[in-house]
């Protein structure tokens, strides 16, 4: 079976990984990632503790070619739940940077501190089965403790192949993000994906727009980020050219894990030239769908089913939506080499998150004639049934953030005798102090859409809740 990382195999010289000012080339990562791994071989699981460093990602690395299943661990997670995953998944030993303090919990298992400097054989062990689980990744679901996606190996590379045909992702790529590695988006994409490709990662540790433009401006030709980081970046294009210009000087600007809003892909673009382009993924599933680098980078829609994807919207009687009108509401389902193998110890949750081969992703989206597919939430909390009409809560919210004095806004359905569920717009004012009236904005919302999408009620915040990717926590809003 061919390598997961070609480059590292080769002992290619090209830079692979760059935190700060540490580095390591593909030649330098299989060194330190394949002394590792050879003592790593035989362990059953192994946690990481997945901080923005290159020791995670050599960490991750190391139990990948080892063929042990990594399982990242989210620094900022609570006791109870990082207690929850550790006697879950039963790692027998922590990978942690030298210096790092672990809470009691990792703290208790062996510990075994990563050196990304070391050195030992050249020859990497030889490449585990495409089936066998490579990562078990925490997902947080509406009720319930975290359940433990596995993911194979050949999800990693179907999803990561799939990108870099959508995307002409190649070696001569820069990848520059500040994601989180503990999770889909920042460590698959952000770190494996480069890898593959025989590329490079520039990670800048934390988000903070100046650190954009420095690293787009030296070489940088692609960027990942969250609409929060977008958000902030299209609020600084104003007063910041450095930053306008390096945008505009990168090949591709990508946005993910929650839908980027309209007004905010129009800013960039103005400013820039440079249209973000959204995909669609979870952690069960990794990439479904992407804006293609050769296609329309159309605001509002998440592009087409990847390479290897099939996708199909049902309604909610189970029946397959075949009318592609832009307009009708369902709920999508993916099956595909890139779909996890199971929920660890939960066969239950595993049997009934599939219909069939099909995998129920609880995401609700409409799709146009050509394919586009645009998602308008959660089912269980954007899909909005409200005088006979299901509603897409993301929508209204995009239509919402167009209103001049809107800063943030989300959108829940709540429970009325005469509507069935009147929508409920929270609003965070551009101005606090002069906000915008609830006539004004259910106006506003009627104009640009239609009369029943209007909302019937504002709420006004400080700030809306939102999880450490930036999605908002719309089951943290209460009436």
């Amino acid at each position: 079976m061919s390598p997961l990382f070609p480059a590292l195999a080769a002992g290619s010289n090209r830079q692979a990984l760059r935190f700060g000012d540490r580095s390591l080339t593909h030649a330098e990562l299989a060194t330190a990632a394949g002394a590792l791994a050879g003592r790593l071989r035989g362990a059953g699981r192994v946690a990481v503790w997945a901080t923005p460093t290159l020791e995670t990602a050599v960490g991750v690395v190391a139990a990948l070619l080892a063929g042990v299943p990594a399982v990242p661990l989210n620094p900022k997670t609570g006791e109870r739940e990082l207690e929850h995953i550790v006697s879950d998944s039963a790692p027998s030993l922590v990978l942690a940077a030298p210096g790092d303090t672990l809470p009691p919990v990792p703290a208790a298992l062996e510990r075994v501190d990563v050196d990304v400097r070391a050195t030992g054989s050249a020859a990497l062990p030889p490449e585990p089965p495409a089936e066998s689980p490579a990562l078990i990744v925490y997902t947080s679901g509406t009720t319930g403790p975290p359940k433990g996606a596995v993911l194979p190996r050949r999800a990693i590379t179907s999803t990561l192949d799939a990108l870099a045909d959508a995307w002409q992702w190649t070696a001569d790529d820069v990848l520059v993000h500040a994601l989180p590695l503990f999770h889909v988006h920042g460590l698959i994409l952000g770190i494996l994906g480069p890898l593959r490709r025989g590329g490079a990662v520039h990670h800048l540790g934390r988000f903070e727009t100046d650190a954009v433009a420095r690293e787009l401006a030296n070489h940088g030709t692609m960027l990942f980020g969250v609409p929060t980081m977008y958000h902030r970046i299209a609020e600084a294009l104003p007063d910041d050219p450095a930053l306008a210009k390096a945008l505009s000087g990168a090949r591709l600007l990508v946005s993910g894990s929650a839908a980027l809003p309209v007004h905010d892909h129009e800013r960039i673009a103005a400013a820039t030239g440079r249209r973000v382009i959204e995909r669609y993924g979870m952690t069960e599933t990794l990439m479904n769908t992407s804006v293609r680098a050769d296609g329309e980078p159309r605001p509002g829609t998440v592009g087409v089913p990847l390479g290897g994807v099939e996708l199909r919207l049902v309604d909610e009687s189970g029946e397959e939506i075949t009318a592609y009108d832009s307009e009708t509401v369902g709920e999508i389902q993916v099956r595909g080499t890139n779909v996890f193998t199971e929920y660890l110890n939960r066969p239950d949750a595993t049997a009934a998150a599939f219909d069939g081969d099909w995998f129920r992703t609880g995401d609700v989206a409409t799709r146009d004639p050509d394919g586009y597919v645009r998602i308008v939430g959660r089912k269980a909390t954007d899909l909005i049934k409200s005088g006979g009409y299901k509603i897409g809560a993301g929508e209204i919210e995009n239509a919402l953030l167009d209103h001049p004095g809107v800063r943030e806004a989300a959108v829940t359905g709540e429970p009325d005798a005469d509507l069935g569920e009147r929508i409920v717009a929270w609003i965070v004012p551009a101005d606090a102090e002069h906000p915008p009236t609830a006539d004004e904005l259910a106006r506003h919302v009627a104009g640009q859409l239609s009369p029943h999408k209007r909302p019937r009620e504002v709420r006004l915040l400080d700030a809306l809740p939102r999880n450490d990717m930036g999605k908002i926590v719309k089951r943290a809003l209460h009436g």
